[in-house]
């Protein structure tokens, strides 16, 4: 039978290698019995399901220059605590002539949000920042620019509609989505 070796430090830990005077032999350790190897499956099984459920709590949301946003809808668990939004701008264009940004709010609130966001204007990333409609938002992105923005997702309600959009001057009427709650 073959021998796996395998760094069990960076597997707990997730981290880098580790010198190989650390390595143990992975088959014998795990066909052996008693509380080592059931805290080793646990911490396993603890951390491929935390990373999962962190996967969850989050989105990256591209932009381009059609005035696009891919994906257009998201959909938050309500098992998240915080939720994180990404936002790429995947064209070319700089942010003075195509810029981006991501604003969520209540669902019938986005017109409005967009209309004070543009009468805010660039100095304020196009957020009206004493507008209370606005639940998150991302600065304003250039063609190759990232931004992201986390929030407290436990604020949202399961039975409310959400959306997002981009306040960027003329570019809400198009570049919309919708959040769910589940």
């Amino acid at each position: 039978m073959a021998t796996l070796n395998v760094d069990l430090t960076a597997v707990l830990c997730g981290l880098g290698s580790v010198p190989k005077k650390a390595m143990i032999d992975m088959h014998t350790f795990l066909s052996g019995s008693g509380a080592w190897r059931q805290l080793f499956l646990g911490l396993a099984l603890i951390l491929s399901t935390s990373s999962v459920l962190a996967e969850e709590c989050a989105a990256t949301i591209e932009a381009d220059d059609t005035l696009q946003f891919t994906p257009n809808k998201i959909e938050i668990s309500r098992a998240c605590k915080t939720f994180t939004v990404t936002l790429k701008h995947r064209g070319r264009l700089p942010k003075l002539a195509m810029g981006h940004n991501w604003v969520l709010a209540k669902l019938s609130d986005l017109d409005g949000v967009s209309r004070t966001g543009m009468l805010a204007g660039a100095d304020q990333q196009y957020v009206d920042p004493a507008d209370r409609r606005v639940i998150a938002h991302t600065h304003v992105v250039g063609g190759g620019d990232t931004a992201s923005v986390t929030f407290d997702a436990s604020t949202l309600d399961a039975l409310e509609r959400y959306g997002f959009v981009c306040t960027f001057a003329g570019h809400s009427p198009v570049m919309r989505g919708v959040v769910v709650v589940k």
